[in-house]
């Protein structure tokens, strides 16, 4: 189980909505991780790269800024399954991502916050298939 963390939660969740917000008003990009992400694996970098490696690089900077404040701790996150299987995951949810047209920050913060049907029934599919895997991994082969 987890700690109850309300306020920790209610920041994060403050400041994704806020940088989807600035991202939306300065750029009328949707953050979408994936495809920021994915922008920036490319040989031509062009206009769009820019802004592409600041979202990023701002996550990650926000992201050490907090464990050195000591508001995070990061040796407790942990990938249990090894180098492999954690890669073999990322290309799963990567190619997931494709086949969705957008990953959960596009389509559970940004779809949802614009009324999109389309984002609403890839939020519950991602949220279903979610509580699936912790069921099977957790009471059927006992992970």
């Amino acid at each position: 189980m987890t700690d109850f963390t309300p306020f920790a939660g209610l920041g994060g969740g403050f400041l994704i909505g806020l940088s989807a917000l600035v991202l939306m008003a300065a750029y009328g990009r949707i953050a979408g991780l994936s495809g920021i992400f994915a922008g920036l694996l490319t040989l031509r970098p062009d206009a769009e790269f820019s802004w592409r490696l600041v979202f990023i690089a701002g996550l990650l900077i926000g992201a050490a800024l907090t464990a050195l404040a000591g508001l995070f701790d990061a040796s407790a996150m942990a990938f249990s399954g090894g180098f492999g299987l954690t890669a073999a995951g990322g290309v799963i949810v990567g190619v997931g991502t494709v086949l969705g047209g957008g990953c959960t920050s596009g389509h559970g913060i940004c779809g949802l916050s614009r009324l999109s049907l389309r984002s609403l029934v890839a939020t519950l599919t991602f949220m279903a298939v979610a509580v699936a895997t912790v069921f099977v991994t957790r009471h059927v082969i006992g992970g």
